[in-house]
């Protein structure tokens, strides 16, 4: 059997944060092509501490899908970052190939923690930030 043929437990004290970042949106994997032998899949934890967000980002070619584990989420995007979406604890959300967005805790007193999935890898192309003013409803710890 090949080494890549057993299961491979990433402990919650070895997540690897030597992956794509964005701002103030900590990402950390657990199965990941940066610590096991996956290759086209990135699955991690992704935490965002109160009234903090990303930059403006896409992931490239990647396929995102995101689920709340705690707290409230918002992602913003669109032209000028005007449209967005919340999301709270138990919600799934799909994030399309290339498409630019802001994700952000919209609490001020509690973390919000994301698992991840994506596929291939954890791309992360971050673009131009965009004031806080800029995005409606948003407001910083």
């Amino acid at each position: 059997m090949a080494a890549e043929d057993v299961p491979v437990i990433t402990r919650k004290h070895e997540l690897d944060n030597n992956t794509g970042q964005s701002g103030d949106c900590v990402r950390k994997s657990g199965v990941s092509p940066q610590h096991t032998p996956a290759t086209k899949i990135w699955f991690g934890r992704v935490s965002n501490e109160p009234g903090f967000r990303s930059p403006p980002h896409h992931h490239g070619e990647a396929e995102t899908g995101g689920y709340v584990l705690k707290g409230k989420g918002r992602i913003y995007f669109g032209k000028d970052f005007t449209q967005f979406v919340d999301m709270e604890e138990g919600d799934f959300v799909f994030v399309p190939p290339f498409m630019p967005h802001v994700e952000v805790n919209m609490s001020t007193e509690d973390e919000l923690v994301w698992l991840t999935a994506r596929t291939p890898d954890n791309i992360v192309v971050n673009l131009p930030d965009v004031p806080d003013e800029a995005l409606e409803g948003y407001r910083r710890a």
